[in-house]
C-alpha cells in the first residue's frame, strides 16, 4: 500500500507539472490506479471526460514503454505533438514516416528514452513493429477507441479484431481499453475480443447536463442551420452532414452568407483536411461543416453548438459527436434536424457499403438495428437526457432536465392523443395493412389521388378523418407510434405499416399513448414578434422563471404557462391577481399555483426598467362591419378565368388573350386561390402534384426554389407555383 500511495503522489506531481492539473477526477483516479497496478481495465468516459490522461500520466510515472493503439494518423500526430510540447517523450510509428525518421524513432524506443509509442492496430500486428516493441520491453497497451473491436459497436473495424493476438505476443503485458461510448453489450464484447483478464470495468456518467438537446423536424435546412448559427454569433460550432456533396454545398452557402467556415470530409486531400482542422483549432474559423470523419481528438473545448443536418447512424455516434460541444462545462446547443426519410436513406447506404465490403449478414443486421434505435430516439416522446442515459444502461431520476426540446416546451403534448392514435391505427387496418405511411396519411387527410380512387379508399370510414391535421404532424405521429411500439413496419424496400398486439390494445382503449408536436413557430418567437407592445426583456425573464417553476413543480414548462400567455403578460404587465386572471391561459389553478411569483417578477422588472404597468389590451375590432366589396376583375382577367373554368391549357389561354405564358400562369395561380377548383390536373399532371406536395412538406411553401432544388430541377417553377396556389386554397 505505501508503494501504491507513493506512486499516486508521484503521479499527481507529474500531472501538475506536465498538464497543470492539481487533482484527478474520481474515475480518472481509479483508471490510473489500475494502470499503475498493471491490472487490465476497460474505461468508458464520455467525450471530454479525460480518457487520454488515464494512460498518458501512468506511463510517465511508471517508466518503461506504453503502447497506444489508435485508429487515425491525424489523432496520433496530435497527441504526440501535444505530449512532446509538455515534456513527455512520445513517438509514433505510422506510414507517414520516412526511412530516416522511422530509424531514429526505433533507436529512441530501443534506448528506453520513449515512454509512449502510438501506432495503428494493423501496423502493430502485421509488421515488424511488434518485434521492435517486444525487444524494447513494452509492458502496457492502451487501446483507444476500443468500441471499434466490437461487431455491436457503432464503428466496427475488422483490423481491430486482430488485436486479439496481443496476448500471444505480449503474454505478460497489461491491456487497457478506452472508449467514449459503449453499451453493456459492447463492453462485454470488448473484454472478450481483447482477452482482458479479470478487468476492472469503469463507466463514467453519460449525462452532459450543460448540453441542450433538440430534435426538430427538418423543414427548411439552410434557414434552420442559420437560426442556430445566429443564436451563437462568433462562437465555435460543428455542422455534421451526411454526404461529401452536402458538406460542400452547405459550406458554399454559409461562406456566401459571410460566416467563417471550413469544410472537412474524406474526399479532401490530407493537407486540405489538416488545414481545415488547424484553422478551427486556432479559431481562424468558427464553423466546420463536416461528415462524421471530423472530430476524433479535436482539441477545442469551447464548441458552443453542434448541428446534425440529418440523423446519425447510431446513438453512439450521436453521443460522441454532440459530446464535442461544451467540453468546458458551459451551456451549449445540440440540434438534430430530422426527417422520417433519414432512416431509409441511411439503411440503403449501410446495405450498399456492406455489399461492397462483403460484410456478414450479422454485421448488417446489427447496423440496421442500431439505426432503428437512433430513429426511435428521434421519434421519442421522453426527455432526451433521460433517453440517452438510459440507453447506456444508467438511471436518470430528474423529472425535468430543463435542457431538451421536450422539457423546455419546444414541443407540446397533443390533446386527445389516444383518439388520434385510434384513428391512425384504424386506417392502417382499413387499408388491410398493405400500404406505407404516405398512403395512410393521404387517406386520413382525404386526399383525391388516383391510387385512393382506384382502391376505393375514399369510401372508407377513415377517409378524411384527420383532414384538418397538417401532413407533417401526421407523419411525425406515425413515427411516434412506431417509436412507442404501438405500430409496426415491414422491412421491405418500401415499408408497409403493420398492426401488432399493442396496436389493438390502443384501439380498444386498453393502452394509452402520448403524442407530441413541435410548438408552432409563433409560440417560440420573442414576445415582440408575438404581440405588438410586449417587452422582450420581460418575456425572457418570465421564460426563465417558467423553467424554474416547472422544475419546482415537476411539470413541463408549457404546463406552467405557454409562450403566448407569457407574451401577453409582457404586453399588459399586470400587477394584481385580477389583471393576471384576465389573460388567456391563466385559469384558477395556474393563478393559485404560480400567480404570486409571476406577478412579483413583473412588478420588479417594470420598476427597474421604468415600464408602465396594467396596460389595457387593445380593443377588439367590431364584429358586424360589412366586408368590403371585392374589386371587379378586368375584362381580360375575366376572360382568362372563364377559359380556366373550362379547363383550357396555359398555352391556349395565352394565345387567346395574347399574353406570355408566364403571365398567364400568374393569373392561373390567382384563379386557383380565388375559385378553389376541386382539381388542377388540367394544368399539372397528378404525379407532379404529388411530388411537389411531398417536397413542400419538407421545405414549406414560402419559397419556390427549395422545392425546385429538392426535385432536382425536374419540375418547372410554373408547375410548383400552381400547386402552391392549390395548397393555399385548400
Amino acid at each position: 500500500m505505501p508503494a501504491a500511495n507513493a506512486n499516486l503522489s508521484a503521479l499527481l506531481a507529474a500531472v501538475k507539472r506536465h498538464w497543470g492539473f492539481s487533482a484527478l477526477r474520481p474515475l480518472q483516479e481509479r483508471a490510473v490506479r489500475a494502470a499503475l497496478a498493471g491490472r487490465d481495465s476497460l474505461v468508458v468516459l464520455p467525450t471530454g471526460g479525460g480518457k487520454s490522461l488515464c494512460y498518458q500520466a501512468p506511463a510517465v510515472v511508471r517508466g518503461g514503454l506504453t503502447v497506444v493503439v489508435s485508429p487515425l494518423i491525424a489523432l496520433m500526430k496530435d497527441q504526440v505533438d501535444g505530449l512532446t510540447r509538455i515534456g513527455v517523450p512520445a513517438a509514433r510509428l505510422d506510414s507517414t514516416l520516412s526511412t530516416s525518421e522511422y530509424n531514429a524513432t526505433a533507436a529512441a524506443i530501443r534506448s528506453g528514452e520513449t515512454r509512449l509509442v502510438f501506432t495503428s492496430p494493423e501496423r502493430l500486428v502485421n509488421t515488424g513493429v511488434s518485434g521492435l516493441l517486444r525487444a524494447a520491453g513494452a509492458h502496457t497497451f492502451a487501446v483507444d477507441e476500443a468500441h471499434c473491436v466490437s461487431h455491436w459497436g457503432h464503428d466496427f473495424r475488422p483490423e481491430y479484431r486482430q488485436l486479439a493476438r496481443l496476448r500471444d505476443s505480449f503474454p505478460e503485458a497489461a491491456v487497457h481499453a478506452y472508449t467514449a461510448t459503449a453499451t453493456e453489450r459492447v463492453r462485454d464484447d470488448i473484454c472478450e475480443q481483447l482477452g482482458l483478464r479479470d478487468p476492472e470495468v469503469m463507466v463514467g456518467n453519460f449525462d452532459r447536463p450543460n448540453l441542450t438537446f433538440r430534435v426538430l423536424p427538418r423543414l427548411d435546412l439552410r434557414t434552420q442551420v442559420r437560426e442556430v448559427l445566429d443564436r451563437h454569433k462568433g462562437s465555435a460550432g460543428i455542422v455534421y452532414c451526411l454526404r461529401r456533396k452536402d458538406v460542400d454545398e452547405m459550406t458554399a452557402f454559409l461562406k456566401q452568407a459571410k460566416y467563417r467556415v471550413v469544410p472537412y470530409h474524406a474526399g479532401m486531400t490530407n493537407d486540405e483536411r489538416r488545414a481545415a482542422q488547424e484553422a478551427f483549432a486556432s479559431e481562424e474559423a468558427d464553423i466546420v461543416v463536416a461528415t462524421v470523419a471530423f472530430g476524433m481528438g479535436i482539441d477545442r473545448s469551447n464548441v458552443r453548438f453542434v448541428v446534425h443536418a440529418a440523423m446519425p447512424k447510431t446513438i453512439e455516434h450521436y453521443q460522441q459527436e454532440t459530446g464535442r460541444a461544451g467540453r468546458d462545462g458551459l451551456p451549449s446547443d445540440c440540434v438534430l434536424l430530422y426527417s422520417g426519410g433519414d432512416f431509409f436513406t441511411l439503411k440503403s447506404i449501410i446495405e450498399k457499403s456492406a455489399q461492397e465490403a462483403r460484410a456478414t449478414q450479422e454485421y448488417v443486421a446489427a447496423s440496421v438495428r442500431q439505426l432503428d434505435e437512433m430513429a426511435r430516439y428521434c421519434r421519442g416522446a421522453t426527455c432526451r437526457h433521460k433517453a440517452l442515459v438510459n440507453y447506456f444502461g444508467q438511471d436518470y431520476e430528474a423529472p425535468n432536465c430543463a435542457a431538451c426540446d421536450l422539457c423546455l416546451g419546444d414541443t407540446q403534448e397533443v390533446p386527445d392523443a389516444n383518439v388520434i392514435a385510434q384513428k391512425i391505427l384504424s386506417c392502417v387496418a382499413r387499408v388491410n395493412q398493405t400500404f406505407g405511411a404516405g398512403h395512410v396519411i393521404d387517406v386520413l387527410r382525404g386526399a383525391d389521388t388516383a391510387t385512393i380512387r382506384q382502391r376505393k379508399h375514399n369510401e372508407l370510414s377513415t377517409y378524411g378523418l384527420l383532414k384538418e391535421v397538417p401532413k407533417t404532424d401526421l407523419r411525425d405521429w406515425i413515427y411516434q407510434l412506431l417509436g412507442q411500439g404501438a405500430l409496426a413496419q415491414s422491412e421491405d424496400e418500401f415499408p408497409v405499416l403493420k398492426l401488432n398486439k399493442a396496436s389493438w390494445a390502443v384501439m380498444k382503449g386498453e393502452q394509452p399513448v402520448r403524442l407530441i408536436r413541435l410548438a408552432r413557430r409563433e409560440a417560440r418567437a420573442t414576445a415582440s414578434e408575438l404581440l405588438e407592445g410586449a417587452d422582450a426583456e420581460l418575456f425572457e425573464v418570465l421564460r426563465q422563471l417558467r423553467r424554474q417553476e416547472a422544475q419546482r413543480a415537476k411539470v413541463q414548462p408549457y404546463q406552467v404557462f405557454t409562450d403566448a400567455t407569457l407574451a401577453e403578460m409582457a404586453r399588459t404587465r399586470p400587477t394584481n391577481e385580477d389583471g393576471l386572471s384576465r389573460i388567456s391561459g391563466v385559469g384558477e389553478y395556474r393563478l393559485r399555483s404560480f400567480g404570486k411569483v409571476f406577478l412579483s417578477a413583473i412588478v420588479a422588472h417594470c420598476r427597474q426598467k421604468g415600464l408602465t404597468t396594467d396596460v389595457a389590451p387593445p380593443k377588439s375590432a367590431p364584429l358586424a362591419l360589412p366586408a368590403p366589396a371585392a374589386p371587379k376583375n378586368s375584362p381580360k382577367k375575366e376572360a382568362m378565368f372563364a377559359l380556366f373554368r373550362r379547363g383550357k391549357s396555359v398555352e391556349s389561354v395565352a394565345a387567346s388573350v395574347e399574353l406570355a405564358p408566364a403571365t398567364v400562369v400568374e393569373y392561373l395561380a390567382e384563379f386557383v386561390r380565388a375559385e378553389k377548383p376541386d382539381s388542377i390536373f388540367a394544368w399539372v399532371p397528378e404525379d407532379v402534384c404529388e411530388r411537389v406536395a411531398a417536397a413542400a412538406d419538407i421545405h414549406g411553401t414560402a419559397r419556390l426554389k427549395p422545392v425546385f432544388t429538392e426535385l432536382n430541377g425536374e419540375v418547372s417553377y410554373d408547375h410548383i407555383r400552381i400547386v402552391f396556389a392549390f395548397m393555399a386554397a385548400r
